[in-house]
C-alpha cells in the first residue's frame, strides 16, 4: 500500500503504536516519576534522622533569633487556637490529610488540563524537594512542639489525629527535618502553578492554600515562621535557576531560526 493509501484510508505507518497507547505510557511514565518523587521526600527524610542533640540546639537558636525579629509567638498562636477544640482538630486535619493529596491532585489536572504548565510544576516541586532535603542534612532543627520549655506542645498527639509517633519510635519520618517546611513550599508552588494555569478572576483565591497551610504548620507546633520563610526564598531560587536555564536552552534554538 502507497503512503497516499495509506493516508487516505487513516492506516497508520507499520509499527507505530497507535495514540491511545502512547498516551497510556506517558501517563504511566509520569506516575513513576511522581512515585518517586513523594519516595525521595520520605527517603530523603529519614536519611537525614538523627543528631538530636544538634537539633534541639538548633531550635533553641531559631527560637531566639525569632524574638530578636519580633515575628509573632507560635506558643501564642498556637494556645489561641487551642482554646478552640474544633479549631485545633481542623489544624490537625488539614496537616495530615491535606498536603499530599492537594498536590496530587494538581499535578493531575495540570497532566490532564494543562500539560504545558505540567512538566515545569513537576521540576520545580523535584529541585525543591532536593534543596530542602540538603537543607535538612546540613541543619538538622527540632520542630517547636519539642520545645517544651517555650510551653509548645504536640496537637495532634493530644488532640488527634496524629502524623508522627515518638520520635525514638519513629522509624518512618525524621522529626528533626523542620528547616524548610516542604508543607509550605509545597503548597505555594502549588498555587503558583495552579494561578498561572487558570484565568478565573478567582484564581488568586489559591494563594489560601498555602496561607492555610503556613497557619496550620504553626499551630500545630510542626514549624516555625523561618522554616516557611526559608522554604519561600529556596523555591524562589530554584524556579530563577530553573527559568535561566530553560531560557539558556532556548536561546540557540532562536538564534537558528
Amino acid at each position: 500500500m502507497s503512503l497516499i493509501q495509506e493516508e487516505s484510508t487513516g492506516a497508520a505507518p507499520a509499527g507505530q503504536p497507535p495514540r491511545r497507547r502512547r498516551a497510556l505510557r506517558r501517563a504511566l511514565y509520569e506516575i513513576l516519576l511522581v512515585a518517586v518523587l513523594f519516595l525521595a521526600y520520605k527517603i530523603g527524610r529519614v536519611a537525614a534522622d538523627g543528631h538530636v542533640g544538634e537539633a534541639l540546639a538548633n531550635a533553641e537558636h531559631v527560637w531566639n533569633l525569632e524574638r530578636a525579629l519580633h515575628l509573632p509567638s507560635e506558643y501564642a498562636l498556637q494556645h489561641l487556637a487551642i482554646a478552640h477544640g474544633w479549631l485545633i482538630k481542623a489544624a490537625n486535619c488539614y496537616y495530615a490529610y491535606v498536603h499530599f493529596p492537594a498536590t496530587a491532585a494538581a499535578l493531575i489536572w495540570l497532566y490532564v488540563r494543562r500539560p504545558e504548565r505540567y512538566v515545569p510544576t513537576r521540576r520545580l516541586l523535584a529541585w525543591l524537594t532536593a534543596g530542602a532535603l540538603a537543607v535538612h542534612l546540613v541543619f538538622p532543627l527540632a520542630p517547636p512542639r519539642m520545645l517544651d520549655d517555650v510551653g509548645m506542645v504536640d496537637t495532634g498527639h493530644l488532640f488527634g489525629p496524629a502524623v508522627y509517633g515518638s520520635p525514638s519510635t519513629d522509624t518512618l519520618t525524621n522529626q528533626y527535618a523542620a528547616m524548610p517546611s516542604l508543607h509550605v513550599g509545597w503548597a505555594l508552588a502549588v498555587a503558583i502553578a495552579l494561578i498561572g494555569a487558570t484565568t478565573s478572576r478567582w484564581r488568586w483565591l489559591w494563594l489560601a492554600h498555602p496561607a492555610l497551610t503556613l497557619l496550620v504548620v504553626v499551630v500545630t507546633g510542626n514549624h516555625y515562621w523561618l522554616d516557611a520563610i526559608v522554604a519561600t526564598a529556596l523555591l524562589g531560587m530554584v524556579a530563577a535557576v530553573l527559568n535561566t536555564t530553560t531560557a539558556a536552552a532556548k536561546a540557540p534554538a532562536l538564534g537558528r531560526v
